[in-house]
């Protein structure tokens, strides 16, 4: 299935893709398209649109997009909760200190997109990023990392 948000991705349209493959849909296409794009894209293609105004899944009632999946998901594990804590402060600035590690993945979300790459390029290399976050999220919560 095809996914579509925005270009030029930060915590919000990496962390998404991450758990969309691992946890909702293994097979997705995740296409990153201009902002104003997103919801036409997502008619024209049939595609789920997230993190973007409009779209299927977008920040809500104070939740970011990959809360938001989780809770529509019905996804319920400890590490990803735990996760979403890292990555909404991550990426909602007003709660920048939600947890102590959520500045350090801000930072290095900010750090990949100074880099330049295309959107595809980008995902690519951050996805391992967010593999290492879960396995330190099982870690903190007692369920091991998984292999």
């Amino acid at each position: 299935m095809k996914w579509v948000t925005r270009e030029h991705p930060k915590t919000d349209r990496i962390a998404c893709p991450w758990l969309i493959r691992k946890f909702i849909d293994p097979d997705a296409d995740i296409i990153y398209v201009p902002r104003d794009d997103v919801l036409a894209y997502a008619k024209r293609e049939g595609a789920t649109s997230f993190d973007a105004p409009g779209a299927d899944y977008t920040h809500r009632d104070g939740l970011c997009s990959f809360e938001v999946l989780i809770e529509a998901n019905g996804l319920d594990d400890p590490a990803l909760s735990l996760m979403a804590k890292v990555i909404h402060g991550a990426d909602v600035s007003e709660d920048a200190d939600a947890t102590p590690q959520s500045r350090g993945l801000e930072a290095i979300a900010d750090g990949f997109a100074l880099l330049g790459l295309d959107d595809q390029h980008q995902l690519a290399l951050e996805l391992p990023v967010y593999d290492a976050l879960y396995a330190w999220a099982q870690d903190q919560v007692g369920g091991g990392a998984a292999g």
